[in-house]
């Protein structure tokens, strides 16, 4: 089982959208993919058509009690630990609780064999959900927007990842993703070119295309769900493509 956190502490970089529909592909490989949405806002968890969650159906209990994973749910050939607001109150409870932050990573060892994926949705911060999610990764997926905004993070990214590795000595970015690419714009032809010379590996660029991704969130569907065949879905399993290559995961 390989577990991969898609984390960037700043939001709007794709993260969500990547967890579900690089999840989606995977699992129509014959993967047996595990998603787990620790962040508050839940977006994961709406995207795949889930509104209404008790807060037992989440982490909550996990990080706060040391539970054993709550039953998934299932949706499109996933499974899915979803969220809900409250999940943010965890984020006092761990602390000052010794192992906390090694919880979910227990949880995740006691289905090792029920899995071969586990993605793991991370909030954008670095709280502690966040710190969590990057402990029980063996892989962090980064996705960064080809924005002056996204090169503005890699700092923060940087400093985020070396804290992480306070837990995980281990850890390490499997794959940076740059996201909402534009070719006809010059602005991010020049980001894309720093961040080609200063990160690696790195994938090749998600462009830019907001109706079909947003027309598949409102739906509740992964794009290949939603529109198959589509060139958002040729660009989702190009994408899912690399990640499979970058975690050492079967892809054909």
């Amino acid at each position: 089982m390989k577990t991969a956190t898609v984390f960037n502490h700043a939001g709007g970089a794709g993260k969500t959208s990547i967890t579900r529909d690089v999840g989606y592909e995977l699992a129509q490989q014959g993967h047996r993919v595990l998603l787990i949405d620790l962040d508050p806002q839940a977006n994961l968890s709406s995207w795949l058509g889930v509104e209404e969650v008790d807060l037992g159906q989440t982490a909550f209990p996990v990080l706060t009690e040391n539970a054993p994973l709550p039953t998934p749910l299932e949706r499109y050939g996933l499974h899915l630990i979803p969220s809900h607001v409250d999940l943010a109150m965890a984020e006092a409870m761990v602390l000052g609780q010794p192992g906390a932050h090694y919880r979910l990573q227990n949880a995740l060892e006691a289905v090792r064999d029920q899995y071969d994926v586990v993605l793991i949705d991370s909030p954008p911060s670095i709280g502690q959900l966040a710190i969590i999610g990057a402990g029980a990764a063996d892989d962090l997926l980064v996705p960064i927007p080809t924005r002056t905004k996204g090169l503005n993070a890699l700092p923060g990214l940087r400093k985020s990842v070396s804290l992480y590795r306070q837990l995980r000595r281990d850890l390490n970015v499997s794959l940076y993703i740059p996201t909402m690419y534009d070719a006809r714009r010059n602005h991010d032809k020049e980001v894309l070119g720093a961040l080609r010379e200063g990160l690696h590996p790195l994938a090749e660029p998600v462009p830019q295309r907001e109706a079909v991704w947003l027309d598949s969130n409102m739906a509740g569907q992964p794009v290949g769900v939603y529109a198959p065949n589509s060139p958002v879905h040729a660009d989702v399993r190009q994408l899912t493509a690399q990640v499979a290559q970058a975690l050492k995961l079967r892809w054909s």
